[in-house]
């Protein structure tokens, strides 16, 4: 679980990242879901579009990716989605 500080050092570090996936009208699909899966490895932080022909909300796309990646939302501000997982061999330290 991520604490305050730690929640703004990646919302900060978020802010520089473009997003690596968009989630459109079909929703979080398993393909997709397996795509977000292996970058969270890789990288740790993602960043997801919600295009506008998305029919569920942000927060919701948000939650049901989470779970199924086993990530935790940062944030989620509009139709961005800004999501970490700690990898096996992490690169972003973050504050205690």
């Amino acid at each position: 679980m991520l604490n305050s500080k730690q929640r703004a050092f990646l919302r900060g570090k978020a802010t520089s990242i473009t997003p690596i996936a968009q989630v459109g009208k079909a929703g979080a699909t398993p393909e997709m879901v397996a795509s977000i899966d292996q970058a969270l490895e890789a990288r740790e932080l993602v960043k997801l579009s919600v295009l506008n022909n998305c029919e569920e909300p942000a927060e919701e796309v948000a939650e049901k990716i989470s779970g199924r990646t086993r990530s935790q939302v940062v944030q989620v501000i509009g139709r961005k989605i800004v999501l970490y997982r700690k990898a096996k061999k992490p690169a972003l330290e973050l504050p205690k």
